[in-house]
């Protein structure tokens, strides 16, 4: 039985799997955008919208709180100037997971793209400018 056996442990030792979640999470908020495989993606997704609800309110605890978490000046500073200020009216549902058809070349598994809802103004105004 799995009682109170809650969380992913995705084969590998705590300290491993609390350095990848911390670097995926970077690369996430970087390029709000990153492909890697199913299960990392459920691991990450609620890592990620916690530090999302925390920006939303940008007090000097709670950035102090997100670089705690994320180790990265570059990512806190753009999660709390840029992702935060996004999200302000949504109340949750900050990140997607979309399942690749195509699975990983070696071991055969399941990827899938995790991205975050909304996407950059600077997107929509490339595609804006090519009409």
């Amino acid at each position: 039985m799995r009682h109170r056996r809650a969380g992913y442990k995705l084969g590998r030792t705590t300290s491993h799997r609390i350095a990848m979640t911390r670097n995926m999470a970077v690369s996430l908020i970087e390029h709000e955008r990153i492909i890697t495989t199913l299960p990392k993606a459920k691991a990450i997704k609620p890592f990620v919208e916690k530090l999302v609800t925390l920006a939303k309110d940008p007090c000097q605890h709670n950035r102090r709180r997100a670089f705690a978490k994320l180790r990265s000046k570059e990512a806190t500073a753009k999660l709390f100037d840029v992702l935060g200020p996004r999200f302000l009216e949504r109340p949750g549902g900050y990140c997607r997971i979309l399942k690749l058809a195509k699975r990983r070349l070696g071991d055969g598994g399941e990827r899938a793209i995790l991205e975050f809802v909304e996407r950059t103004p600077k997107e929509v105004e490339t595609g804006s400018a090519a009409e």
